[in-house]
C-alpha cells in the first residue's frame, strides 16, 4: 500500500531530518500539517528540507508557499477549499463522508477519516463500518484516522488505495527490551512480563523449518501486541506476516532489503563500530543492533568485543555527529549489566539466554524492564 505521513501540529526537533528519513525509505509523500504556525516558521521548516525532496511534500495551509518553493502538492481542507491561481501540482483534500468523498472524483487522491477511533486525538471515533466501506469505490482513498502498521493488511482488503498516519509515523519502532529466540518454548512467560518484541532466529534451519516455528511463535506474538522481526530471511517476512527482519553485517545489504520490503516493515541491522552505524543509517535501518558487549556462546563468528566503554565512545560519537537513530546493545548481557549499559545512551538491550535459561521466564523478563526503567 501507499503511505502518507502526516506532520504533527507541533514542531519537532530535527524535523527536517525525520521528514528526509521517511522519504528515504520509500513513503509516498509526506504532509506538512500546522494548522497554527506562523507563516515564517513554515518557510523555516521548508527551506532546510533540500530542493531534491520538495516534490514529496504536500501543505495544508499558506497554500502560495507550495508554488514559491515548488513542492509537490496542496492539500485542500475547510480551511483552505481552493488550490492557489495557476496550481499544476497535485491536489488532495481531506473528507469525512462517503458522499464527500464523491464529490471530488477529479481530484488526485482523498484522505477519509475517521477510520479507525482517532490515536491523536482522544474520543474522536470510528465514523465508518468495514462493510460499508467494502462496497464503495475507494481508489484514489487513504485511509486516516487510528491508522497503524498493524492495520495495513486490513485496508488493502477493504480496497484503500493506501493509509494515512499521524501519530504512528513519527514513532519509533523498537521498544527497550528485545527477545532473541529459537523456540516458542516459554515465549508467552516473557510476553506476561512485558517484553513486547521479539526475534526469530534460527541460523541452521531450513525454511520450512523457519515457517513452521514463525507459524506457532506470531499468533503468540499477536495475543499480546508483540512485535516479530525474523533473522535474516528476508523473502520470507511477508509469507509469514513478520513486522520486519533483522540483518547481520553478511546478509541482504539494508538497502536492497528496504526495495523488497518497502517503508512499513522494520528492518535492523547488525553493527560492531561508528562507521557501521552511520551506513546503515544512510541506508534506511529502521534500528541498529550494536554488540557484541561480551563473548556469548549463542552467536558464531563475533566481532571485536565493545564493553562498556566501547558503547559509551560509540554512543557519543553517534550523537554528536546527529544520527538518532535507535541503538540496542547485544551479546552476553546480565542482569548486573543493564544499569551501567543504560548509562551509555543506548535505547535498549537485546537478550537471548538471559531468559531462554531462566527458569521463570515471566519474573526474569519483568526483572530486566525494571532494572532498565530505573
Amino acid at each position: 500500500m501507499k503511505l502518507i505521513a502526516i506532520t504533527t501540529p507541533d514542531f519537532l526537533q530535527e524535523e527536517d531530518l525525520a521528514i528526509r528519513r521517511l522519504i528515504d525509505r520509500g513513503w509516498n509523500r509526506v504532509h506538512i500539517r500546522k494548522p497554527e504556525a506562523a507563516r515564517e516558521q513554515l518557510i523555516g521548516l521548508i527551506e532546510r528540507i533540500p530542493v531534491t525532496y520538495r516534490q514529496y511534500i504536500s501543505i495544508h495551509d499558506h497554500l502560495d508557499l507550495a508554488v514559491k518553493y515548488n513542492l509537490g502538492g496542496v492539500h485542500l481542507n475547510s480551511r483552505n477549499p481552493f488550490p492557489p491561481v495557476g496550481w499544476k501540482g497535485l491536489i488532495s483534500r481531506s473528507c469525512h463522508s462517503i458522499e464527500e468523498i464523491k464529490k471530488f472524483p477529479d481530484l488526485d487522491y482523498l484522505t477519509l477519516s475517521p477510520i479507525f477511533d482517532s490515536i491523536s486525538k482522544p474520543g474522536y471515533k470510528s465514523r465508518f463500518s468495514l462493510e460499508t466501506l467494502k462496497n464503495t469505490n475507494l481508489k484514489n482513498v487513504y485511509a486516516l484516522g487510528g491508522v497503524t502498521f498493524s492495520q495495513l493488511h486490513k485496508l488493502k482488503e477493504i480496497g484503500f488505495e493506501g493509509a494515512a498516519m499521524l501519530s504512528e509515523a513519527w514513532k519509533t519502532k523498537m521498544d527497550p527490551l528485545q527477545y532473541i529466540t529459537h523456540t516458542d518454548a516459554g515465549l508467552e512467560e516473557a510476553l506476561r512480563g512485558g517484553c513486547r518484541w521479539v526475534q526469530l532466529r534460527m541460523k541452521d534451519a531450513s525454511d520450512y523449518e523457519f515457517i513452521r516455528m514463525a507459524g506457532k511463535i506470531l499468533p503468540i506474538c499477536r495475543k499480546y501486541n508483540a512485535v516479530l522481526i525474523i533473522d535474516d530471511r528476508v523473502h520470507l517476512v511477508d509469507a509469514i506476516g513478520a513486522d520486519g527482519v533483522h540483518l547481520g553485517k553478511k546478509d541482504m545489504p539494508v538497502r536492497e532489503a528496504r526495495k523488497i520490503l518497502g517503508p512499513a516493515k522494520i528492518i535492523g541491522a547488525t553493527a560492531n563500530t561508528e562507521e557501521d552505524i552511520l551506513n546503515a543509517n544512510e541506508d534506511g535501518a529502521d534500528y541498529i543492533g550494536l554488540g557484541p558487549f561480551r563473548f556469548t556462546i549463542t552467536k558464531k563468528g563475533l566481532s571485536p568485543i565493545l564493553g562498556i566503554q566501547g558503547y559509551g565512545r560509540i554512543m557519543s560519537h553517534c550523537r554528536n555527529r546527529g544520527i538518532t537513530l535507535p541503538v540496542v546493545a547485544i551479546g552476553g548481557i546480565t542482569l548486573e549489566d543493564i544499569g551501567a549499559l543504560s548509562q551509555t545512551g543506548v535505547d535498549g538491550i537485546a537478550v537471548s539466554g538471559l531468559i531462554l535459561t531462566s527458569e521463570d521466564k515471566e519474573s526474569t523478563t519483568k526483572e530486566i524492564l525494571r532494572l532498565w526503567k530505573n
